[in-house]
């Protein structure tokens, strides 16, 4: 059965992890797994960092907490940054997950489902989207803290901006609300990673970083996506490809019609903009991105390719992102689910 695939490398996910591991100074590492790993594979991608050292792994909500613990085994900590929802303490008793508490009513229903279970704080220290705000942590500190918190943590919402105030600013917020609590802190995702070690405390959150993506420029690629070809075609001088007939051969061409389309997270955007690669050789995406499928002008190859590739050496995630409109997060993470994923490296 022939589909596109998405082939995703371990070895250079748990290599980019050491390295912002080493990054983080005397902090410890932990790993963001949320939305499928940023659409990598929450499982073996955790599984594999397990294996390479990472103790401490965040997703956003308990299911996905749920399905991590199942893969991980008991002794992992799970953090949960969307927190205590309500309906959700039997899954967070069951999995054994840490909600980062948000608010105080979150606070309240914790506290009051399981007394005595594990919780950290999310705090917000500027970024107002997530976590309790000075005022609201100022008045319940005393309580939360005599009951130990494992982690009191913040965002960033500037990290990739080096030289952007709101950093210096958010960080002396959290600081303010945190020196002298005596619990693990955590402020720093990849972007907070590269600002320094005064952002770094003691837990860091690398993330899109581990999956080869920007602001970690030193990070070794991660997935590649190669696309079957399903036919080639001769095309004549002023035809057109697609619908709309927004692209004309200005001379005899072949087309390669790929499948794959907007239906797999290759938004139409990319229309008009894109390269795919045969063997590093860059081949235009032309006419519409369709749901299902895309036309790619190859006339200057030397054969008819079987395969031609999205994601590659020659073109990261970023770059595709940039022709997209977007950034590399919403690529990855677009990523469809008819892609057959496979996985290669020794955890593999």
């Amino acid at each position: 059965m022939t589909q596109a695939v998405l082939t995703i490398d371990l070895d250079a996910i748990t290599a980019n992890w050491r390295a912002l591991a080493a990054l983080s100074g005397t902090a410890e590492a932990g790993a963001v797994v949320k939305a499928n790993a940023y659409g990598l594979g929450a499982e073996p991608v955790a599984v594999a960092l397990r294996a390479a050292g990472a103790r401490r792994f965040f997703v956003a909500e308990t299911a996905e907490g749920v399905r991590l613990r199942a893969a991980l085994g008991p002794k992992p900590e799970i953090f949960v940054f969307t927190g205590h929802m309500a309906g959700d303490a039997g899954a967070i008793a069951g999995a054994g997950l840490i909600p980062l508490l948000n608010s105080a009513e979150q606070a309240r229903r914790h506290l009051a489902a399981l007394p005595g279970a594990p919780f950290g704080v999310q705090l917000d220290s500027g970024m107002n989207r997530l976590g309790m705000e000075p005022g609201e942590w100022a008045g319940l500190a005393p309580g939360l803290l005599e009951k130990t918190p494992r982690l009191l943590m913040s965002h960033l919402a500037c990290a990739d901006e080096p030289d952007h105030p709101m950093n210096a600013a958010q960080l002396a917020t959290f600081r303010a609300m945190t020196d002298g609590t005596g619990v693990p802190r955590s402020f720093s995702a990849t972007g907070g990673i590269l600002l320094g070690p005064e952002y770094h405390f003691d837990v860091t959150r690398p993330g899109i970083g581990l999956y080869g993506g920007a602001p970690f420029a030193a990070a070794r690629p991660v997935a590649t996506l190669s696309l079957p070809v399903v036919q080639v075609r001769s095309v004549g001088a002023g035809e057109t490809v697609g619908y709309g007939n927004t692209w004309e051969a200005p001379r005899p061409s072949r087309i390669a019609t790929v499948s794959s389309g907007y239906a797999d997270g290759l938004h139409r955007a990319l229309t008009g903009r894109a390269r795919v690669f045969a063997d590093g050789t860059p081949c235009p995406l032309v006419g519409r991105v369709s749901m299902d499928l895309m036309g790619i002008d190859v006339t200057h190859l030397d054969t008819s390719p079987d395969w031609l590739d999205i994601l590659c050496p020659a073109q990261g995630v970023d770059a595709l992102a940039e022709a997209a409109g977007t950034i590399g997060y919403e690529m990855l993470t677009a990523l469809g689910a008819r892609y057959a994923r496979r996985y290669t490296g020794a955890a593999a």
